[in-house]
């Protein structure tokens, strides 16, 4: 009996503190007339004019609202503005959920924290969650940046926008686009997943992958999941006519770095493809300010990165293109390089040159000069009439090549120069055996439609 008498002492205590507690949660909504009705047994009240809805410190102000006592609940028309501190949430009509202190309009509506401006066709913002979810045709803007999505969330507090559905990003040098992207005000960090693309507005290159990091203060991007750029050159050629030239480069994981100049790394089964030239290699810089494209191999024992230009084919331990005016201007293969050509007719015979270091000079891309340098050995193939006619075996210190109309026309032994010459019937059937020890023909050079597939 006296446990029963605490109990009802501790409910008679209790009961008024829940009840004020209830009262304070509740909406109160005034304006200029009212109108009290009871539709289906619910408590319903019609305000029109001037019409201020308070919660704590939410603040709504509209022409009407069609208040639910129970529900504590409200619709609200005409002119709704809804007010939060720095908050403003502006909409022709909308509802208001007391019990969740949360606001809803799928008539257009517009938020303005002072910091960015977010609209869509429809949203809602969670008042004590500081936090705005928008869908369809979003749209979010503050100083330095535009995004567009399908859907939004926006977290005050935080800074943090997370996008869903044709997401665009765009400032004032990049424009990114993906399926999913996150970004933090603040920092201007982005996260973006799924059909990635950053474009630069600088220049014509375009960056494709599944997952990006780009870090624009610190002037750096990371595309670390099938990326893969493309650079469109358009030159002026003669009157009314232009020749396009892409440079397009695939890799396992690509940065980029725009602080001091624009350079791309590519790492991790690397192909590169630009006119004519093609190559295979695990690193890749290119230099886009100075237009030169380095590959290398990244350790002693690694491969040696591969290039082939038309029928010739190059390898090194390093190889770097220089580019000027959008052709390449020189090409330098440092270290153990090695050259072969194959002769379009006997598919059988390549010439071959080794060397430490090879240069070849081109104009207009047309290979002009070749320059081997130290230990030079080769193999070329001779012809009468186009018709097979045996091959010299020379050796040098150094050796220097001249063509025209990309046959050879000169070659300049220098530094104890040997050569021999195999006659024709010693060649013919013998070609394979009649090689340099560094000879490799390697045939994964990469192609346009493999390397774009699956691009969108």
């Amino acid at each position: 009996m006296l446990f029963a008498k605490k109990i009802m002492l501790c409910l008679i205590i209790i009961s008024p503190i829940i009840f004020a507690q209830a009262r304070t949660n509740m909406i109160k909504v005034v304006g200029d007339s009212l109108i009290g009705k009871v539709i289906d047994g619910e408590t319903v009240r019609e305000i029109y004019s001037n019409v201020v809805l308070t919660q704590g410190n939410v603040v709504i102000t509209c022409d009407k609202a069609v208040q639910f006592l129970a529900r504590n609940n409200a619709i609200l028309k005409g002119n709704v503005i809804a007010k939060q501190d720095s908050l403003t949430i502006i909409t022709d009509e909308g509802f208001y959920f007391g019990n969740e202190r949360r606001t809803k309009s799928t008539v257009g509506i517009m938020l303005n924290d002072r910091k960015v401006i977010l609209q869509a066709d429809s949203g809602e913002y969670f008042f004590d969650e500081d936090r705005a979810f928008f869908q369809t045709n979003v749209y979010l803007f503050d100083s330095v940046m535009t995004l567009f999505a399908d859907e939004l969330t926006y977290f005050q507090n935080e800074d943090r926008a997370v996008a869903i559905g044709n997401v665009k990003i765009v400032d004032a040098s990049n424009e990114i686009m993906a399926d999913k992207l996150e970004h933090f005000r603040n920092t201007k960090i982005s996260f973006a997943d799924k059909n990635v693309r950053i474009r630069s507005l600088e220049n014509n290159t375009t960056i494709f992958g599944d997952h990006l990091e780009d870090y624009p203060e610190r002037k750096y991007t990371l595309i670390n999941k099938n990326p893969i750029l493309i650079q469109v050159d358009t030159s002026y050629v003669s009157e009314n006519e232009f020749k396009i030239d892409t440079l397009i480069i695939k890799a396992g994981r690509m940065e980029a770095f725009r602080d001091t100049s624009n350079i791309f790394k590519a790492v991790d089964s690397v192909k590169i493809i630009k006119g004519g030239f093609a190559s295979v290699n695990d690193f890749t810089l290119y230099l886009r300010d100075s237009e030169t494209i380095i590959t290398q191999k990244l350790s002693e024992d690694a491969g040696q990165p591969i290039l082939w230009y038309e029928n010739s084919q190059l390898t090194g331990d390093s190889i770097t293109i220089y580019i000027e005016d959008k052709n390449i201007k020189q090409l330098d293969v440092i270290g153990k390089a090695f050259m072969l050509s194959q002769n379009d007719r006997y598919k059988d015979r390549f010439d071959q040159t080794s060397s430490k270091n090879i240069k070849l000079f081109f104009a207009d891309n047309n290979l002009l000069k070749a320059e081997f340098e130290e230990n030079v050995l080769s193999i070329y193939y001779l012809y009468e009439e186009e018709e097979a006619n045996g091959l010299t075996k020379s050796s040098a210190k150094n050796v220097t090549i001249i063509f025209e109309d990309n046959e050879v026309t000169e070659v300049r032994l220098y530094g104890s120069p040997l050569s021999e010459y195999h006659p024709e019937k010693q060649v013919v059937g013998n070609e394979r055996a009649l090689t340099l020890p560094k000879f490799i023909f390697y045939q994964n050079r990469p192609n346009k439609s493999d390397l774009l597939k699956n691009i969108q």
